[in-house]
């Protein structure tokens, strides 16, 4: 027996770490090439506006319609990828998605872009929630918020590498006669096809298909995992026909889509609120500023989310992020100061990516398998409808008032909002196995 307590550990510890190595760079690669491609419609209107005639109106709507066909799509997606497996399914999306981007670039006018964006989403849908659920494939719930906050960090670096990219091709690249902003689309959409044909050889659906782990490995990796079911289904168990009516799921799909409002109108609107919060930086400025609150918040996901791991404890460190990034975003709305102002950006968007990591731990610990596969689509595919509101509403708020305050005021209450709606989650120990206690 103490012989086996000696080696045990030994075992977990070498598997939970060549699992990590295995997967997360990969995952975090596939999000940031994924999120490029999702936001660089708004690199290519400095150009693209302008030759296609758009108006602000039309090109809102562009926008927006992206999230009309990710909501419709997310949960039959991830209910196939439970079937055919991560693998496949994860590589159909991705070539898809980018074989669209590709496309884009021969858009000739508002309606072409109206059918590619709503493609975009249809052909996205299932990658976010699908990766999420993935990883409770392969990692217990202990490792899952650190597991969720390292892929995620693929959002503060997708924002730190793709503006300059972007407008480098944009302004260096006009092959053929094409202008910048095409190629850019070609240019983009090439790294997600190939990333679609790597991800079918190199993915594995499962440990026992993992030829990088020993035959202990396996064994070590599914016996926990194992357990870990073992205890959610003793304690409730959710089929896929459950789900939908679980007040529980509809409960963090709620929070999620308050939290989501905050992330893309910080997300789509940040160089334009540092430069008004200034007024003394030069575009270019600007954009080297912005990378700033990003890295920030990348670091402080990483930080949050391996405490949240290292206690146990799930439903105060989701909680506590959103209320930090209000406090930060309502300070920015009383300061002329740049220093400060993009002090603030950082505190607001360090509570908004450090909330990812916990909250995403949240459904696996109450979920089967096969239902966490619909309830994370549904939490996701709602949550992202905020992802129509948050930019929207910004513009107007802007447009009526001439100024960011309303706009940040608006942010920081749905911000607050999350944290509460976070905290009414009901405080239970939903897993327990013999060396932790999960808890909300």
């Amino acid at each position: 027996m103490n012989q086996e307590q000696t080696v045990q550990p030994s075992v977990g510890e070498r598997t939970v770490r060549k699992v990590m190595r295995r997967i997360i760079p990969f995952i975090f690669l596939l999000y940031i090439v994924a999120f490029l491609d999702r936001v660089n419609l708004g690199y290519a209107a400095l150009e693209m506006n302008q030759a296609l005639g758009l108006s602000a109106e039309v090109f809102g709507l562009v926008s927006g319609i992206f999230f009309i066909g990710y909501f419709l799509f997310e949960i039959p997606s991830n209910i196939l990828m439970h079937r055919i497996g991560a693998r496949i399914w994860i590589a159909r999306i991705i070539v898809s998605w980018g074989l669209v981007v590709i496309v884009t670039a021969w858009a000739q006018n508002a309606m072409h872009l109206y059918v590619l964006r709503f493609l975009l989403g249809v052909a996205e849908a299932g990658f976010f929630p699908g990766i999420i659920l993935y990883i409770t494939y392969w990692f217990r719930a202990r490792e899952q918020a650190r597991a969720f906050a390292l892929f995620m960090t693929a959002l503060a670096a997708s924002n730190i590498i793709g503006a300059p990219i972007s407008t480098w091709i944009m302004d260096n690249i006009n092959w053929f006669g094409m202008p910048g902003w095409r190629w850019m689309f070609i240019l983009e959409g090439i790294p997600a096809v190939i990333c679609g044909v790597v991800t079918y050889f190199y993915l594995t659906d499962r440990p026992d298909d993992a030829h990088w782990l020993t035959a202990e490995e396996k064994q070590w990796l599914n016996a926990e995992l194992a357990r870990e079911q073992m205890a959610k289904q003793h304690q409730k168990r959710y089929t896929t026909k459950d789900v939908l009516a679980n007040p529980r799921v509809w409960h963090l799909a709620l929070i999620y889509f308050t939290l989501v409002v905050g992330l893309y109108g910080i997300g789509f609107w940040m160089p334009t609120i540092i430069k008004l919060l200034s007024g003394k930086l030069t575009n270019t400025q600007v954009g080297l500023v912005t990378m700033i609150p990003y890295v920030i918040g990348g670091l402080a996901m990483i930080a949050w989310a391996r405490r949240s791991d290292r206690t146990g404890e799930r439903r105060m460190h989701a909680a506590i992020p959103p209320a930090v990034g209000a406090l930060g975003l309502i300070i920015c709305a009383f300061t002329d100061d740049p220093y400060l102002s993009v002090l603030m950006m950082g505190v607001a968007t360090a509570g908004i990516y450090s909330f990812f990591g916990p909250f995403w731990a949240l459904p696996a610990l109450f979920l089967s398998e096969e239902a966490a596969a619909v309830g994370i689509a549904l939490i996701n595919s709602i949550g992202n409808l905020g992802g129509f509101l948050g930019p929207y509403a910004l513009g107007y708020l802007n447009e009526a008032t001439g100024s960011m305050t309303a706009s940040l005021f608006f942010l920081s209450g749905f911000l607050l909002l999350c944290s509460l709606l976070t905290l009414a989650i009901k405080r239970q120990t939903l897993v327990q196995h013999p060396e932790t206690k999960m808890k909300v």
